[in-house]
């Protein structure tokens, strides 16, 4: 059953992501004391951060995660100083969140963690397998968002 599964697409990608996260998440604990979730929200929040800048709502819709997950994580990630609430220039209800300096210095390293994670994990390839691999993961991505899309207009 083991080779298996192991042969199997969505078996594998969700074991290498699985395993990639636990590890990215162990290093950013160490080096940033920073976990994976946060580290992904703060990017997001410097994605949009400025004029784009997000509320806690929207943050959870583009993250995926729950708007209790979202809550929590604000408010922890505030109270560290990593990111603050200002009040929405037209509507007073909503807060928009907007990352810190720090957190950028922080997001800039998570990056590295990231790169040298990757490194890593993809020296037993050849140049030429590491750029195949990353070419055809994202066709398979696009491929994916293409189905997901037609199918959320299906609806």
């Amino acid at each position: 059953m083991k080779s298996a599964l192991s042969a199997r697409f969505g078996f594998l990608v969700n074991e290498v992501s699985r395993l990639y996260s636990q590890q990215f998440d162990r290093l950013a604990r160490e080096q940033l004391g920073l976990s994976q979730a946060q580290c992904r929200l703060l990017a997001t929040l410097a994605w949009h951060d400025g004029e784009d800048a997000m509320s806690q709502a929207e943050l959870a819709h583009k993250s995926g995660l729950t708007p209790m997950a979202v809550a929590t994580m604000c408010d922890r990630l505030g109270a560290a100083g990593w990111i603050e609430r200002r009040p929405h220039p037209e509507d007073r209800r909503v807060n928009r969140l907007h990352i810190k300096p720090a957190a950028r210095k922080a997001l800039d390293r998570a990056l590295g963690i990231g790169d040298e994670l990757t490194a890593g994990t993809l020296a037993g390839l050849s140049a030429s397998e590491r750029t195949q691999l990353l070419a055809l993961l994202g066709k398979v991505r696009q491929r994916l968002l293409t189905i997901n899309e037609t199918e959320g207009a299906a609806k």
